[in-house]
């Protein structure tokens, strides 16, 4: 625990290194696994959905992973094709806010309110991943960040499997939704 406190002190203080994700340049799968975990924006987002799907069981445990990676994927494909997504990286500083607010306040949606925004987000990191990409070897660069976003959504899930619905998973939603906001003013 003390290690993620240092980490979250980090993002309060040292803001800028959130939009720093480097390891795209090399276009291999290397790059694209080391570039979710580079920045604390993905990086948080990522984990807070695993602490989502775990805080709800059921259908959402695979349903919020799936759809998110998913729609990554054909963001990605999105971003690397040039094509415009106005508000990116607002909508990628949301994800982290709003998914953090949701562990936090035990927020019990129905998938099918989830599900389109879980999407959007998706689609948002995954345009964040295309547009830095690398312009050839874009194929082994997307199966790094889609592997790299299923095992942080995986961690997630342990986590809040490990931690249980009580207060410290609480606890780790509200200081992503906090960290989320830290890095909005910081950007």
């Amino acid at each position: 625990m003390k290690r993620f406190s240092i980490h979250i002190a980090a993002i309060f203080f040292l803001p800028g290194s959130a939009f720093a994700h480097p390891g795209h340049e090399s276009g291999q799968f290397i790059g694209g696994l080391s570039h979710p975990v580079a920045g604390a924006d993905h990086l948080l987002a990522m984990i807070a959905l695993g602490l989502l799907a775990a805080q709800l069981g059921g259908r959402a445990l695979w349903a919020l992973p799936a759809g998110f990676v998913a729609t990554m994927i054909a963001g990605g494909l999105w971003g690397w094709a040039g094509l415009p997504f106005p508000g990116a990286e607002p909508m990628i500083l949301a994800s982290v806010v709003i998914l953090g607010a949701l562990v936090a306040m035990v927020m019990r949606l129905p998938l099918t309110v989830l599900l389109p925004g879980v999407a959007l987000f998706g689609f948002a990191h995954g345009w964040a991943h295309g547009a830095e990409g690398p312009a050839q070897g874009m194929i082994p660069y997307a199966i790094g960040f889609a592997a790299a976003t299923m095992g942080l959504h995986l961690l997630g899930i342990a986590m809040g499997r490990l931690i249980g619905r009580g207060a410290l998973l609480r606890g780790l939603g509200g200081g992503t939704a906090l960290a989320g906001l830290a890095l909005a003013v910081a950007g």
